[in-house]
């Protein structure tokens, strides 16, 4: 080992150890680990999308509202009926003193989700679930920014179905990406979750 591969080594070595040592003496002194440094969102962003009325919205009307974000379309056999169930029980349960939360079901498939499409599908569920859907490149626009996965896959018969990510995105009022929303638990602790972010 020459010289300057044993400096470089003794040099990382104390900035390890010294690493070490302040967050050993911040968990003695708080008894608590010290915070993750909070990293710039990359998830989200702007879109401009058509509701299910076939109205214009965008980032913006949801500005000062926290949000719920699902990526789906109408045609899903059970995974995406069964999630918009459990967002509507979620909002539910949240009742009305969450009237200021949101959650959006943004079809992966603009092909066949037309507004009028997405308008019928989601009467079974609570009406603070908003349809989103728009033109092609649009709704690519938007399922690139949240990072989701969305394919369609051929089907016999010439059809098709569409493979997507089946995250629930929880959205902050300023519009930032706040974390995936655990949907594992009864809907009141999900809904008092919720409530922190009004």
């Amino acid at each position: 080992m020459n010289s300057r591969t044993a400096r470089i080594l003794l040099v990382l070595g104390a900035f390890v150890a010294g690493l070490v040592l302040f967050t050993t003496v911040v968990f003695i002194i708080t008894g608590k680990s010290p915070a993750p440094i909070a990293l710039p969102s990359a998830v989200g962003g702007p879109f401009k999308l058509v509701d299910q009325n076939d109205k214009p919205i965008t980032d913006q009307d949801l500005k000062g509202h926290p949000f719920l974000v699902f990526f789906g379309f109408t045609h899903c056999p059970d995974v995406c009926p069964t999630t918009l169930f459990e967002v509507s029980e979620i909002l539910r349960a949240a009742g009305p003193g969450a009237k200021d939360a949101r959650a959006l079901f943004i079809t992966v498939d603009p092909e066949r989700d037309t507004p009028k499409v997405l308008k019928d599908y989601l009467a079974s569920f609570d009406p603070r679930v908003v349809g989103v859907t728009g033109d092609s490149e649009a709704v690519a626009a938007v399922i690139k920014s949240y990072r989701v996965y969305a394919k369609k896959v051929p089907t016999d018969g010439g059809g098709y179905t569409m493979d997507h990510t089946a995250i629930v995105y929880l959205m902050g009022k300023d519009g930032r990406f706040v974390a995936p929303f655990n949907m594992k638990r009864r809907p009141e602790e999900a809904a008092a979750d919720l409530k922190r972010y009004l």
